[in-house]
């Protein structure tokens, strides 16, 4: 079983809402659009192919935030 919080088939807005945390790791990889129409029902998996971005380091990344903020 993962231990990954972030999945690649989450959407956006579900993973900022559960994980603000994330949005700086977000805008790194130039999803500068967070709040828009499209991250309420584009995975990330989605986000990231329209942006030219690896998802599975994307998702590595997001998770990582996640871990140092809860230890």
């Amino acid at each position: 079983m993962s231990k990954e919080k972030i999945t690649k088939e989450m959407r956006i807005d579900e993973a900022l809402n559960k994980y603000p945390e994330t949005v700086g790791i977000f805008v790194k990889y130039g999803f500068h659009c967070l709040g828009c129409a499209a991250a309420s029902f584009e995975s990330i998996e989605d986000g990231a192919k329209a942006h030219g971005i690896d998802t599975d380091k994307l998702v590595e990344e997001l998770n990582e935030v996640i871990k140092e903020k809860n230890g």
